[in-house]
């Protein structure tokens, strides 16, 4: 899907290095720069892919996700606002409506080292529908040999909220995450409290847990592509870990049979409390991705 993306015909040369193009019902955004290629979606804000000069790529995207208005993309980084997972009442969309609304590119600037692109989205009609609240949200990017990403909210309200990043693996099965913390609600078995003796994760089955207590950086290390990669969480209040395993895998329509054996999620989240904005101050969400070669 990645590939496909880059090989899209160029719709607008917005810069030398950032240019729009069209996936069936979605706009999105590539950036082909020296020190780093990657693309967003206009729907959601959302970071497709992430490659940074001489790296493989460190986001996953599926190669079964439809790319149609509305419809929430499986893959790259999905922003889950104003809610984090079920939403309280029947017909709401599941992680909220952020991931599934088109947003305005507001800025953008580039140097030697890469691009920075800032998106906006603002209450509507159809977000009064769905949740009763003014806001304006922006996400703001920097790409380049590091990935940092803020989510930053103006307004009266409370919120929980992910970063729900999906980090491209080589096998799960030899995949490890540190720097979790010790203790963890399990949402596989009936959202139990439970410990992580030594803060460290594997992923022998489907598995999902938000870790109460985290450290501020996120080890994910990948044995089989020979890295690691760190990511640094900010104003955060958890850390989230995912994989579906292979049963889940192969009942959801967007993601091919197997797809759970290259990618681990690995979000920065706001879950287990709700985040307050006021008017004096916003609410903020943001982590920073880097790669570590062994």
């Amino acid at each position: 899907m990645i590939n496909k993306i880059f090989a899209l015909p160029v719709i607008e040369q917005i810069t030398p290095v950032l240019s729009r193009r069209q996936l069936d019902e979605l706009e999105v955004l590539v950036v082909d720069h020296p020190q780093v290629k990657a693309s967003f979606a206009l729907q959601g804000a959302h970071l497709l892919s992430w490659k940074p000069n001489g790296e493989e790529e460190v986001l996953w995207l599926s190669n079964n996700t439809p790319f149609k208005t509305g419809v929430a993309l499986r893959g790259g980084v999905p922003i889950c606002w104003p809610w984090f997972g079920p939403a309280t009442q029947q017909g709401l969309p599941s992680h909220g409506f952020a991931r599934n609304l088109p947003w305005t590119l507001k800025a953008h600037n580039e140097d030697d080292n890469g691009v920075v692109l800032t998106f906006e989205l603002q209450s509507s009609a159809e977000t009064r529908q769905l949740w009763p609240h003014e806001f304006c949200l922006l996400a703001r990017f920097k790409v380049g040999a590091t990935c940092e990403m803020e989510l930053e909210a103006h307004g009266e309200f409370e919120t929980t909220s992910a970063l729900h990043t999906y980090f491209n693996v080589g096998d799960i099965a030899a995949v490890k995450v540190s720097g979790l913390g010790d203790r963890l609600i399990d949402k596989v078995n009936d959202a139990k409290e439970d410990v992580l003796a030594d803060g460290i994760q594997t992923f022998p089955d489907r598995t999902d847990r938000v870790y109460l207590n985290p450290q501020a950086c996120s080890v994910i290390h990948d044995d089989a592509l020979n890295r690691n990669i760190n990511v640094i969480h900010h104003h955060h209040l958890n850390v989230v870990g995912w994989n579906p395993g292979p049963a889940l895998s192969i009942s959801m329509g967007d993601m091919p049979d197997d797809g759970y054996k290259t990618f681990v999620c690995v979000e920065t989240a706001y879950a287990t409390e709700p985040q307050k904005t006021t008017a004096e101050k916003p609410s903020r969400l943001a982590q920073t991705i880097q790669v570590a070669k062994r």
